[in-house]
């Protein structure tokens, strides 16, 4: 009934070009219009804080005993007090004091993006993580320009509405049926600005931190030699779209900041295919230039823009751009859901001649509609992009502007709307995509990626046994490792912090005592072997720590960040770098081996990033109602995804086994 009724509006829509009110009314405009302003938790949001030096001691000490011998122990635990009792007291008493100068935002933040925008590592495999989108099962929807479109619209009403200050503020609700309703609104719009989040705590409703928002559309990271910039333009009023390697700026909101009607879009999206196709691909193609080492491309950009009409072109049309929409073809290839690994190779990182990988967003779009987010990491985390992302998905199947009878507004010769970036390229301007191109291909041809969906551990099997599921997943790495390896690594699991203003994320450390003590205990000979209750009831203990770290990292009391920014504080204030920081224990757990991040999202297909150092894997993971899967990334001859996807399926089956085992004793 719903869709027989958008069929009728939109045939309408569709067929007039001219402006019309229905356009220009709430419903389309914008994708929500909410009861609270967008920001109105911001002002009241807690201070992210900083963690006492001696729990931050404690803490290390007790993440990188699974990683040391008990001598490497005992000469850690010497220097760790040494620096507690000495110049670590100094450095954490100048953190506080710049803390208490700097409210309005948190002691992590500016050393974070510092962090980000210092590194010269090319952004591709390093920085910008993939985010796939599920497919929609309608046919008319699924088509390459008409998803684009409708992605394009959707996107567009996000923006409108985070601008507007209509989009709903980000709740993390405990309980959404009892707090993610009418009645928390009305209390929470009488609830003074002052204290708004801490009456929302009385619903175990928790507002998150919303300042990098603002920066999901019109940014754009410019390489500069040793340290890149953000730059913004929130008025534009077109986006970046790249076909075969070329680059076409298209405007898709009007004179007034109106977004055009969706069979405007629709046939602007339309002449840029049809001018792609009278051409070659692009000889040139401009956007491999963003794969490179920054400082390189830095150099590069700084001889381009010496030309005046590069300079403003790149700067109105590309920088300036809203978002990045990537049209590939049918060469790039499309979705194989028994053969996943070549689309998600190419998504992540690919040859590089159809991306600008310096936008904050780029819409990926493959030639079977397949859709991906590959985004700029420094400007913002997970939070933001996931709500960008959930909200773009459930709006664009609820209500899509067009479909494949949608009438298009033909747009072949405008040029005020429709433009193709057409650059001066000199011979140093080639050599250098050449160059760029050669160096990405040798990097993404050493990549490996390897798939593993696992049916017998899901959402409901661990609902049902009473287990954790993040647990029982990061439990099944450090197993994988330990059988394939023979030890113990520095792991990663990111964990946000946005429940505080300006907050970023902390570093959780899923490789503990517990899970070593019970990998050994699993993997002992039969006759040894402890049995199968005392195993669960170590799965337990494990699932118990595990618990109370992540608390711990969420509530800003992990160890990571808290030693990062006292080391920045000694750079910055010209101290030499603390004994703590030369250890071997510090080094260890620093080198990131098993780096994993999982985003829960009904939304989402696969995740996936680069390793964080050359012998690691990067593991993107999530479980899902029918399966746990994981897609794991490592580079050739540094490391073996293959051997390392087949331990962590032997993995899963040995804690299967406990589980089904224990529960069966119970009875």
């Amino acid at each position: 009934m719903f869709r027989t009724r958008v069929h009728r509006n939109l045939s309408w829509i569709s067929t007039n070009s001219s402006r019309t009110t229905t356009t220009h009314g709430q419903h389309y405009q914008y994708l929500q219009c909410s009861k609270l302003p967008t920001l109105y938790f911001q002002r009241s949001l807690p201070r992210l804080p900083i963690p006492l030096l001696e729990n931050s001691c404690r803490r290390f000490l007790e993440a990188t005993k699974p990683l040391l011998s008990p001598a490497e122990q005992a000469q850690t635990q010497q220097t760790v007090e040494q620096f507690r009792q000495g110049i670590g007291m100094e450095l954490h008493a100048k953190l506080k004091s710049h803390d208490a100068e700097n409210k309005h935002t948190s002691y992590i933040s500016q050393p974070w993006f510092d962090m980000y925008l210092a590194d010269r590592a090319p952004l591709p495999l390093n920085y910008n993580p993939l985010l796939v989108m599920k497919s929609d099962a309608r046919p008319e929807y699924q088509q390459q320009v008409v998803r684009a479109t409708n992605l394009i619209i959707s996107s567009l009403r996000f923006w409108r509405s985070l601008q507007a200050d209509l989009l709903e503020p980000e709740v993390y609700h405990m309980n959404a049926k009892k707090s993610d309703t009418s009645s928390y609104r009305r209390w929470m719009k009488v609830a003074p600005k002052a204290f708004a989040t801490y009456a929302s705590y009385a619903f175990k409703a928790f507002p998150l931190d919303m300042s990098q928002y603002n920066r999901l559309f019109g940014t754009s990271r410019i390489p500069r030699i040793g340290k890149d910039e953000l730059v913004q333009s929130p008025d534009a009023k077109h986006i970046l779209v790249m076909r075969r390697g070329h680059m076409y700026a298209v405007n898709v909101l009007d004179s007034s900041g109106y977004i055009e009607s969706p069979s405007v879009i629709l046939g602007r999206l339309r002449a840029v295919l049809k001018l792609d196709a009278d051409r070659e691909a692009a000889s040139v193609p401009l956007g491999v230039l963003t794969s490179g080492q920054r400082d390189e491309w830095a150099k590069t950009r700084q001889h381009f823009v010496s030309n005046t009409k590069n300079a403003d072109l790149l700067e109105r049309e590309v920088d300036a751009a809203l978002f990045c929409v990537c049209l590939d073809g049918e060469e790039d290839g499309v979705f194989n859901e028994n053969q996943q690994e070549p689309l998600l190779k190419h998504l992540l990182a690919g040859k590089a001649q159809n991306r600008w990988f310096d936008k904050s967003i780029s819409l990926l779009i493959s030639a079977d509609g397949t859709t991906a987010i590959n985004f700029e990491h420094s400007w913002g985390d997970g939070v933001a992009v996931l709500r960008y992302f959930n909200e773009l998905y459930k709006d664009t199947l609820k209500q899509p502007f067009v479909s494949t009878e949608t009438v298009h507004t033909p747009a072949e010769g405008d040029f005020s709307n429709v433009r193709p970036i057409n650059f001066e390229i000199d011979d140093a301007t080639k050599s250098a995509v050449s160059e760029a191109y050669n160096k990405n291909a040798s990097i993404v041809d050493n990549l490996d990626m390897n798939v593993l969906k696992y049916p017998h551990i899901n959402k409901p099997t661990c609902k049902q046994y009473g287990l954790s599921p993040d647990s029982i997943i990061q439990l099944s790495f450090q197993l994988a490792y330990r059988q394939a390896y023979s030890g113990y690594v520095g792991s990663y699991e990111s964990c946000s912090t946005s429940a505080f203003r300006h907050g970023r994320t902390e570093t959780m450390r899923p490789c503990t005592n517990a899970t070593r003590d019970f990998c050994e205990a699993i993997l002992q000979p039969e006759r040894s072997k402890p049995s199968a209750g005392e195993l669960r009831a170590m799965i337990d203990n494990c699932s118990k720590v595990h618990g109370q770290l992540t608390k711990e990292a969420a509530m800003g009391q992990g160890f990571d960040r808290h030693l990062f920014a006292l080391r920045h504080t000694a750079q910055k204030e010209g101290i030499p770098i603390p004994d703590l920081y030369e250890t071997e224990a510090y080094k260890r757990i620093n080198n990131n081996i098993i780096s994993t991040s999982t985003l829960g999202s009904d939304a989402l297909l696969a995740g996936s990033f680069g390793p964080v150092v050359k012998n690691g894997f990067g593991i993107g993971y999530s479980i899902q109602n029918d399966f746990a899967g994981a897609i794991v990334t490592t580079y050739k001859n540094q490391a073996d995804g293959k051997v390392f996807i087949d331990s962590l399926e032997s993995a899963f089956d040995k804690i299967c086994a406990v589980i089904q085992q224990s529960s069966s004793s119970k009875k």
